[in-house]
């Protein structure tokens, strides 16, 4: 086992530590478990390796101030976001705090052992040129005014029911609109649409 192969599960539950132990060491990944965002920063010395999952609402140092200290001590460990349904918005401001992905819960799991692969295998890519910024141009292109104001609605962190609200029409709207837009967009989920309209620094 390499130790690039190794995952750090930062979570304030129990439980959620050991069933993630579990899952990632069934899926040969090396794992070390970390009760808080302090009790990980405290042994991180140099750049730890591996990749990062934690969850987003934690006592003390939530994950956002854990992403926002990780960068400001210049460590580039790839952190995956988990989130609730409800944290549209603080997901997508973990996206642009650095987070290289998120994963709302409940979520299955091999989406996030997919997720944790390709955090891995892309790690030595942050903040590298983006080569497909063209072509997600080319998508974005491809959207109508209303569906680039759901998109940017999105971006914002919006939940559905508010970007319904501010442009007078239905949530079912939304969804119907939303949908077009991950189709047109060729994103498999909401974390893949907000990775590329960060990559083109889309402002709502």
């Amino acid at each position: 086992m390499a130790a690039n192969d190794l995952v750090h599960v930062v979570d304030d539950d129990l439980d959620v530590r050991k069933s993630l132990g579990f899952l990632l060491g069934t899926a040969d990944f090396a794992v070390r478990l970390h009760d808080s965002a302090t009790a990980f920063l405290s042994t991180a010395s140099g750049s730890p390796e591996g990749c990062i999952v934690t969850d987003v609402r934690m006592p003390g140092i939530d994950g956002i101030e854990f992403l926002r200290q990780l960068r400001a001590g210049g460590h580039r460990i790839p952190v995956i976001v988990m989130t609730g349904h409800a944290d549209v918005a603080l997901a997508v401001q973990a996206m642009k705090e650095g987070a290289c992905d998120f994963i709302e819960k409940p979520f299955d799991d091999e989406m996030l052992i997919e997720a944790i692969r390709s955090a891995l295998a892309n790690r030595n890519q942050v903040n590298a040129s983006h080569p497909q910024s063209a072509d997600i141009r080319g998508r974005l292109s491809t959207l109508t005014d209303r569906e680039r104001q759901v998109l940017d609605g999105l971006v914002s962190g919006l939940p559905n029911k508010t970007i319904a609200y501010d442009l007078g029409i239905s949530p079912r709207t939304v969804e119907i609109h939303r949908a077009n837009v991950m189709s047109k967009m060729g994103a498999g989920s909401l974390s893949h649409l907000v990775r590329m309209a960060l990559i083109v620094e889309i402002k709502p």
